[in-house]
């Protein structure tokens, strides 16, 4: 410990100068005043906030040093959405025959990528250029009776 703050001597009266920027050489606490004291917090408070561009240094530091170790983030807009089936077509088109249809024929998307969603916009043509998917619309036809 350094001199002169032993602990027999930690008591509130006996910081007297002991602490850089508190009390002049020689000044004394009053007895009314302890260790809570609003001077006294002050004064230690500006201690710590003189160590906030150091420890802010520091963690942009480690930060930056660990950056490249941290798992990439996947982009969502160029991941496969048809997995598993059909993959050996080049395209993914099922066209169902359906009586009570109000249209002639109905195409809805299953690559989430149109702009007119629900409905197909041909978005997926250029999806699948981009990832080598092979994913196509949903076709509704109205059967003939």
């Amino acid at each position: 410990m350094p001199q002169g703050l032993l602990s027999s001597e930690l008591s509130p009266v006996s910081f007297r100068g002991k602490i850089p920027g508190f009390c002049r050489e020689g000044a004394e606490l009053g007895t009314g005043q302890s260790l809570s004291s609003p001077v006294l917090l002050i004064a230690l408070f500006s201690e710590w906030l003189r160590l906030l561009p150091f420890l802010g240094v520091l963690a942009l530091l480690g930060y930056l040093a660990v950056r490249p170790f941290l798992p990439k983030k996947k982009q969502q807009k160029d991941s496969l959405i048809n997995l598993k089936i059909q993959k050996e077509n080049p395209k993914v088109v099922n066209e169902i025959n359906i009586e009570d249809l109000c249209l002639t024929k109905a195409a809805y998307c299953r690559c989430w990528r149109s702009k007119t969603f629900p409905t197909c916009d041909g978005s997926h043509n250029k999806h699948n250029e981009l990832t080598g998917d092979n994913v196509g619309p949903l076709i509704l036809k109205k059967k003939e009776v």
